[in-house]
């Protein structure tokens, strides 16, 4: 869902943008976009995915549906990410702002993670613009997680671009983070209890 805007919303607009609500959007080409509540299942997947990186990674490096991040496209947009690692040098700098926006000044983080939401228009979102997006941005992994086709896509950036490997069933995803271990039914399987 678009929020209506009278103008298109400058970078400098949506930091200062307050609708006296507790709602999240994202800024893509200067609109607000609202950023619905997600879903049982994805909300389950992501909580999984939160807790198997809370397991070999400091608190602090990560990053659950709580922190956006400015990313590059015909103007800066804000994307709001399931779930993002963070090296320890970015974790750093957030700790100390007062704002938890990674800025395009700032390293990018280690890996982004998507829970693609039903609907054709989600997964467009995710599998397509963010790829881009992230991928000019500099993050070394991007993983969408698709719930509605049981894969999990992992992007890993080679040279600006991003080489992508699927993964389904009891595949072993492969990660750059090599500590994290689990297999796309692991994280799938969660439909099955929701």
């Amino acid at each position: 869902m678009t929020k209506t805007t009278p103008s298109k919303m400058t970078f400098e607009d949506y930091l200062n943008y307050d609708d006296g609500t507790d709602q999240h959007y994202e800024l893509v080409d200067g609109e607000l976009v609202e950023m619905p509540p997600a879903s049982p299942l994805n909300s389950h997947i992501a909580r999984f995915l939160f807790l198997q990186l809370a397991r070999i990674l400091p608190e602090e490096q990560i990053c659950y549906k709580d922190t956006e991040i400015a990313v590059s496209g015909t103007q800066v947009q804000v994307r709001l990410p399931d779930l993002m690692v963070l090296s320890p040098e970015l974790a750093a700098i957030l700790g100390a702002s007062k704002r938890a926006t990674i800025f395009l000044d700032m390293p990018p983080p280690m890996l982004v993670m998507e829970v693609v939401s039903p609907g054709a228009t989600n997964a467009k979102r995710d599998y397509r613009f963010k790829r881009s997006e992230y991928a000019a941005r500099g993050i070394p992994e991007y993983w969408v997680i698709d719930p509605d086709v049981e894969k999990i896509t992992v992007f890993t950036l080679v040279d600006g671009f991003y080489e992508e490997a699927v993964y389904t069933g009891a595949m072993q995803i492969v990660s750059q983070l090599d500590v994290l271990q689990m297999t796309a039914a692991e994280v799938l399987n969660r439909k099955r209890s929701v």
